[in-house]
């Protein structure tokens, strides 16, 4: 976990951070996801890999059905599909955006908060999934609702009004009220970008997508819309 107690002073040469220095609860994160992704490549059948799919995604149509019919996997299915991905490509870009601002959230948050935000906005983008989806039958897997979440919690915080985004000392700095969030320029265009590309994944165009795969963009604005709303609930952090 990377020191920020002790800054560098300016008669002292800088040290250089390392470049993954990452919280504990991000990198076991990321080791789940990669070992249930090689698990299912290289040592499950095609049958039972399917049946991990069924029973670890979320299916919205489980949420439409009658109580008899729904089986239990309804329980934890909200949770359990953010941590399955469609393919390498697809778990590398989520990857790279969890350590980018999961790192600064889970430093900011601590383990067992970061932890309980990851649960909820796992089961808010789902939720905001089902409403638009609600006879799917399709398994909606992947980690982008619960990253998109981390991104929206980032925009109160770690954007000052007169500096760039420094993942060094980002989680350092005071929250900010919505009506600060929405009235900076550099939050703002972080937004603009990041509904920019969420609208080009409504149309069919997503990095890291397998061949036929739908991006399921309604679960990243749901993940986003928690993050950026909810992050007072979760900060102990003074407000600016």
């Amino acid at each position: 976990m990377m020191s920020v107690n002790h800054l560098p002073s300016d008669d002292r040469p800088r040290r250089r951070e390392p470049m993954f220095n990452l919280p504990a609860v991000v990198t076991w994160l990321l080791v789940i996801m990669w070992l249930l992704q090689i698990v299912r490549d290289t040592v499950l059948t095609q049958q039972q890999n399917f049946r991990l799919i069924i029973e670890g995604g979320f299916i919205p149509l489980r949420y439409s059905m009658q109580a008899g019919e729904l089986g239990l996997a309804w329980l934890w299915t909200p949770v359990t599909y953010s941590l399955l991905h469609g393919g390498y490509g697809h778990l590398i870009v989520n990857s790279i955006w969890l350590m980018a601002f999961g790192a600064v959230v889970a430093r900011r948050f601590g383990t067992v908060t970061f932890l309980v935000f990851w649960v909820l906005s796992a089961i808010c983008a789902a939720a905001f999934y089902w409403i638009f989806n609600q006879d799917s039958i399709v398994p909606v897997i992947g980690a982008s609702g619960v990253v998109s979440a981390l991104m929206g919690a980032a925009a109160r915080f770690a954007f000052p009004r007169d500096g760039r985004f420094n993942r060094m000392n980002a989680h350092l700095l005071p929250r900010n009220s919505l009506q600060d969030a929405l009235t900076n320029r550099t939050v703002l265009i972080y937004v603009a970008v990041w509904f920019g590309i969420n609208a080009l994944a409504a149309v069919g165009f997503a990095a890291g997508a397998q061949d036929g795969a739908r991006i399921a963009w309604e679960a990243h604005v749901g993940g986003f819309l928690f993050g950026f709303l909810a992050f007072a609930l979760f900060d102990r952090s003074r407000a600016s």
